[in-house]
């Protein structure tokens, strides 16, 4: 169902996505991007939150994270019931595909395998949401627990705040994963004109992503604060 070129464009599409996954972890422990500073925010937020007699803001700075992250998990569930819904007339679209890129062999089954490998993508980014949604869940708990910070020793403050901030950055990194599987999927999109043109988008935004992370006016901004 699929040409040699097509598996080569997927192999190189997930050896793209994986590798900037574990190359932007590992980096984002000794250099200064989006995530080494949102972790130190998040750090003197919850030493902040400490000291407050009322959490209600911090609450409610988590309860807005939270909205943001469920308006993505239900968005995923509409995109993967069109996807389902696509199936079903993948005979209409490869007729469509075979009439724009008539340089290329899109039959029915094509189609399904590649409709079947975005929705796969979808998946995926909704278990990152959901389990994000988990996390910053998690974190309001602890928010809400938080003892009096006037009564404990600095040593005792900073454990706490850490531990917080490690839970609410572990949200965030999910939310982060998930975010990157559609746009990884946008790029996916491409491939059902061509696998050259779906390789070459991969590419593209992977780059876009590596420029946001890593050299945004967003970054500047943070690392100024």
């Amino acid at each position: 169902m699929l040409t040699l070129l097509d598996l080569v464009a997927v192999i190189w599409f997930l050896s793209l996505w994986v590798g900037y996954t574990v190359v932007a972890k590992r980096k984002a422990k000794t250099l200064s991007c989006l995530s080494f500073e949102l972790r130190r925010k998040r750090n003197d937020w919850m030493k902040q939150m400490l000291n407050r007699d009322n959490k209600m803001a911090d609450v409610a700075l988590i309860s807005t994270l939270e909205r943001n992250v469920s308006f993505f998990a239900s968005s995923t569930l509409l995109i993967l019931a069109g996807l389902l819904t696509a199936l079903a007339s993948s005979g209409s679209i490869s007729e469509v595909l075979s009439y724009l890129t008539p340089w290329t062999a899109q039959n029915k089954e094509t189609v399904q395998v590649k409709i079947l490998f975005l929705a796969v993508i979808y998946v995926f980014a909704f278990f990152q949401f959901t389990w994000s949604l988990r996390q910053y869940g998690f974190g309001g708990v602890l928010i809400g627990a938080a003892p009096d910070g006037r009564e404990m020793t600095s040593e005792e403050q900073a454990l706490y705040a850490n531990r917080t901030a490690k839970v609410i950055d572990q949200a965030g990194h999910s939310f982060n994963y998930g975010l990157r599987s559609i746009y990884f999927s946008l790029a996916t999109l491409s491939w059902f004109l061509d696998p050259r043109l779906f390789m070459a988008t991969s590419v593209l935004v992977l780059l876009i992503m590596k420029h946001r992370e890593f050299h945004s006016k967003v970054l500047k901004a943070l690392q100024e604060c």
